[in-house]
């Protein structure tokens, strides 16, 4: 049985400056929200910096990933999550915690199983290069058409689950990819699944350099890519 109200995941991997000002941020903002919540932090394997420390200042929980990489961290962030609703943001400072009081509304309002904080539609837009703005482009088309999911920014991982649904679904994506995966999933299990997006502006990180390599990356969405073309048929 989940708790009534939120359970908040930042993955975190040498963010403890970033978490410093986001985590008071976001406190603020759930706060708005007037329901429960708590804070999870999911760190790499080996703690790096300082993150415990500051997750203890700042009254977060703090837990070390159980399994590597992007999708090990999602993955024992669920396993953590112990509330109705599910929020994970990025621990970088690039998805602004102000506008978690909108997805909350979106979600509870229109009854959604998902909300997702969307660069794409109406009114989103990204501060990003734009050579990341052309590849993640493609990334959301190709990956749209394919898993057929008509939401508009399904690479982003600033979204807003249904707790209950999101642990009933096994993953087993390493890296980003996970994030289309659990999509797929997800309405697999649930053929009226039905997603809401709010327009966020996509920033630039805070503190810190990016964690995400270029080659491995695009090759781990192609082999994602025909995986889950074979799932979807399947079903």
């Amino acid at each position: 049985m989940l708790d009534v109200g939120v359970s908040v995941a930042l993955l975190a991997y040498k963010e403890a400056e970033n978490l410093k000002e986001l985590l008071p941020e976001i406190r603020q903002n759930l706060e708005k929200t007037g329901v429960p919540y708590d804070i999870l932090v999911i760190d790499t394997q080996q703690t790096l910096d300082e993150t415990p420390e500051v997750c203890r200042t700042f009254g977060a929980e703090y837990y070390n990933q159980e399994e590597p990489g992007f999708g090990g961290a999602f993955k024992t962030a669920i396993k953590k999550a112990r509330r109705e609703m599910f929020l994970i943001l990025d621990g970088d400072g690039s998805h602004n915690p102000v506008y978690i009081p909108d997805m909350y509304a979106k979600f509870t309002a229109e009854h959604c199983d998902l909300v997702i904080g969307s660069r794409y539609t109406k009114g989103g837009k990204t501060l990003d290069s734009k050579s990341s703005i052309i590849m993640s482009r493609i990334l959301n088309g190709v990956f749209r058409l394919c898993i057929g999911v008509r939401a508009k920014d399904i690479s982003t991982d600033f979204r807003l689950y249904d707790t209950g649904q999101l642990k009933a679904v096994q993953l087993t994506c390493v890296n980003y990819d996970v994030l289309q995966e659990v999509l797929l999933k997800l309405k697999l299990n649930n053929r009226a699944f039905r997603i809401g997006e709010v327009p966020i502006t996509f920033e630039k990180r805070r503190y810190g350099e990016s964690k995400r390599r270029l080659i491995p990356f695009i090759f781990s969405y192609i082999r994602t890519l025909f995986r889950l073309i074979g799932i979807r048929i399947r079903h």
